[in-house]
C-alpha cells in the first residue's frame, strides 16, 4: 500500500473514530491538532477529563494490532505535542489523560477498540 492510500485510510479511521467518540458524549475539541513534535489527531473532553487520542487504522493485522505502532517514541511526541497545545489553551482545570483508538477495516467491517490511559 503506498502512503496516499495508507493516508486515506488513516483520514477514514479519524473519521470513524470521531464518530465514536460523538456517540460515547465526548465533547471535540480539535481535531488534527500539529505541532513541531507531530500531530494529535482528536483533544476531547469527557467527564472533566482532556483526552489526547492517537488513532490507528489498519485493514489487516499481518503486522500486529494498531495500537502496537504507539511506541514510545510516538508516546513521548503525544506528551510534548500536549504540552504545546496546553501552553496556548486555558484548559488548567481538566486531568489529563492519552488515549489510542484502534479501527480494524476488514472486509467491509469495522472493529474498534479504545484504549484508554496508554501513558
Amino acid at each position: 500500500m503506498n502512503k496516499v492510500n495508507k493516508r486515506k485510510i488513516g483520514i477514514i479511521g479519524e473519521k470513524i473514530a470521531k464518530k465514536y467518540l460523538e456517540k460515547k458524549e465526548y465533547k471535540i475539541v480539535c481535531t488534527n491538532y500539529y505541532t513541531i513534535s507531530g500531530e494529535i489527531d482528536i483533544i476531547a473532553i469527557k467527564d472533566e477529563k482532556l483526552v489526547f487520542i492517537e488513532v490507528k487504522t489498519r485493514t489487516n493485522i499481518k503486522y500486529g494490532n494498531p495500537s502496537e505502532a504507539v511506541n514510545n517514541t510516538k508516546k513521548q511526541h503525544m506528551k510534548h505535542s500536549a504540552a504545546i497545545f496546553l501552553s496556548h489553551n486555558n484548559f488548567c482545570t481538566y486531568t489529563i489523560r492519552f488515549d489510542v483508538i484502534e479501527i480494524i477495516l476488514i472486509k467491509g467491517k469495522c472493529n474498534i477498540n479504545h484504549i484508554k490511559q496508554v501513558i
